[in-house]
């Protein structure tokens, strides 16, 4: 059953999806339901994002809900399209705390959206599992948020290593100017040293521009630059590719994770051939070797994603598989939906198994995941092949 409320004071713009999975053989339902709350970039320009999260938030509800639900509960999926605006994202989570009286959230699309519900979700002390990259958002810990992609540090740092072992020290760097971008270039500055790396050139673009041939002649004019850095998502790092070629750079070009789906293929084109980036397992997941303990866990949600929506898997989408499923993990360990209980539970999961790698949460480690949970991918034939 789905359902559509409009909030009068936002207008239409901001109309919130709300979707209710209801008791598939009718029976009606003896408790009250688990309220799993969400704002996610559905629309707008951080739609390849927000919009493969829902879809699997309300597949796995869906799924969960047919087998059981929580705690002998089912599953109710609140869920706001956020549109990748800050604003709207603070307004659409104080409803879920305030109105919706939701039991853990999960979304948050963008770094941008995360950051603007974090006070709300500390001062209402309610858990809260963020889909979003920067590593703001873990660092410092705060006590009720957590996340579940790999942090823009981490990036910084796989993407280090790979070059270390192609004999590059000498990098450009160029980048966005929105929350993830601005994070990921600070991290990736921050570290180089520590690997090595000397940024001889540091470029940067608007969120909106959609030539970035001056900054890239900048860099392919500097003496020295053995590979480029694009740190950015979105559109942007499509326009980066292509435009790279057209200025005649044939150095090895890295992008982020952040654009870790076969959208960024489609929009680059052929000048996304021999691109690198750090991804979850999820993008090659057929290609994993049987012995591969994390095979099963991306294959299984791969099938399941496709079959049901007809359109090709994203990391984007298996980051909301994870936050889902560690949600509901946290609330069988607790034997309760009790927020503090469920934040504990959250603290103190070991091993699990998701989309993304090998999560182990700490009182100082609210995503859990190491650099061995990052694949370093290249484009290759107009699609994702594993580095060896």
């Amino acid at each position: 059953m789905k359902s559509t409320r409009t909030g009068n004071s936002l207008g239409r713009g901001l109309a919130a999806i709300v979707t209710t999975f209801a008791l598939c053989n009718g029976a009606a339902v003896a408790q009250e339901p688990i309220k799993i709350g969400s704002f996610l970039s559905v629309t707008g320009g951080a739609a390849f994002l927000g919009d493969p999260e829902q879809k699997t938030l309300e597949l796995y509800a869906e799924k969960i809900n047919a087998a059981g639900g929580v705690l002998g509960r089912k599953l109710q999926l609140v869920a706001y399209d956020s549109a990748g605006d800050a604003e709207k994202a603070r307004t659409f989570a104080k409803r879920l705390i305030e109105q919706d009286k939701v039991d853990v959230i999960v979304g948050g699309s963008t770094t941008g959206e995360t950051m603007a519900v974090v006070p709300l979700a500390e001062a209402a002390q309610i858990p809260f599992i963020s889909f979003a990259g920067a590593v703001v958002i873990i660092e410092p810990v705060k006590k009720w948020v957590f996340k579940t992609p790999h942090t823009d540090r981490m990036a910084c740092e796989k993407i280090f290593i790979d070059m270390q072992s192609r004999k590059f020290s000498k990098v450009a760097l160029i980048s966005g100017n929105g929350g993830f971008d601005r994070s990921m270039r600070a991290q990736c500055l921050g570290v180089a040293k520590k690997f090595g790396i000397d940024v001889i050139a540091d470029e940067t673009y608007g969120d909106k521009d959609t030539d970035m041939t001056a900054q890239l002649t900048k860099i392919k004019n500097t003496a020295g630059v053995q590979a480029v850095l694009n740190a950015g998502f979105a559109q942007g790092p499509a326009i980066v590719t292509k435009n790279y070629r057209q200025v005649g750079i044939t150095l090895p070009l890295y992008q982020s994770h952040g654009v870790a789906s076969k959208e960024f293929i489609k929009l680059a084109g052929a000048a996304a051939e021999g691109v690198r980036l750090p991804a979850a397992a999820l993008l090659i997941a057929e290609s994993l070797p049987a012995s591969d303990p994390q095979r099963s866990v991306v294959v299984s949600y791969k099938k399941e994603y496709e079959s049901r929506f007809n359109s090709e898997v994203s990391t984007f989408g298996g980051h909301a598989y994870d936050g889902l499923m560690l949600a509901v993990d946290a609330m069988k360990k607790a034997g309760s939906t009790d927020k503090a209980k469920v934040r504990d539970a959250l603290e103190g999961i070991r091993a699990y198994m998701g989309t993304a790698g090998v999560v182990n949460m700490s009182a100082s480690d609210h995503m859990g995941l190491d650099l061995s949970a990052f694949r370093m991918l290249e484009v290759k034939g107009g699609n994702w092949t594993l580095v060896k």
